[in-house]
């Protein structure tokens, strides 16, 4: 199996990216996250996950060992296969800590292949998770928010639901600066979509 690719970076349609290494592109499927902070022509090394069915052989990069952790988690979980799982990845981590605490089943129907059942029985799987390995779920205690992480956030939010990066970005811009909250960023950027 492949467990590491190193070399440059060809970004394609958000989310896949090729690695060449050597002359050889290999097609690596990403997290929004990893896709955002990875640069076309850069030199870049990714830990990979293969996934190999009768007739697929898919390649997933991560740039933390946290993410990857993740995935690796989501796909055994029922019902998540790795597109899902990838998906899953995109959200970032403080949200889905958030949603695990509250119970907030309705946070993970907005996540791309989630619907309301799988939602619940995921819940209990990232709860299980969170108490197993909670590092995968850090967040610095104390962090205070700033407006731009919001918008990170929404970001985030609104790619794991399909809208374009640029698209994102614009409506988001737009959008009143007294809406304090990610939920009240994204409620507003949807209405504008």
């Amino acid at each position: 199996m492949i467990a590491l690719l190193r070399g440059t970076v060809r970004r394609h349609a958000p989310g896949l990216v090729t690695v060449d290494v050597g002359g050889v592109g290999y097609r690596v499927a990403v997290p929004l996250c990893v896709w955002d902070e990875l640069k076309e022509g850069e030199e870049r090394e990714l830990t990979i996950e293969s996934y190999v069915r009768e007739d697929r052989f898919d390649l997933f990069g991560f740039t933390d060992a946290a993410t990857q952790m993740l995935f690796r988690e989501a796909i055994e979980m029922p019902g998540i296969g790795p597109k899902t799982a990838l998906e899953i990845c995109s959200v970032p981590r403080h949200v889905l800590a958030q949603a695990i605490s509250a119970q907030d089943a309705k946070m993970l129907t907005a996540i791309k292949g989630v619907g309301k059942k799988t939602a619940e029985k995921l819940l209990v799987d990232l709860k299980s998770l969170m108490e197993k390995e909670p590092r995968i779920f850090h967040v610095a205690e104390g962090q205070r928010r700033s407006a731009h992480e919001f918008d990170e956030d929404a970001v985030a939010a609104l790619h794991s639901l399909g809208y374009e990066s640029s698209t994102i970005m614009q409506v988001l811009k737009s959008l009143p600066k007294d809406l304090a909250t990610t939920e009240e960023r994204v409620a507003a950027a949807l209405r504008s979509l």
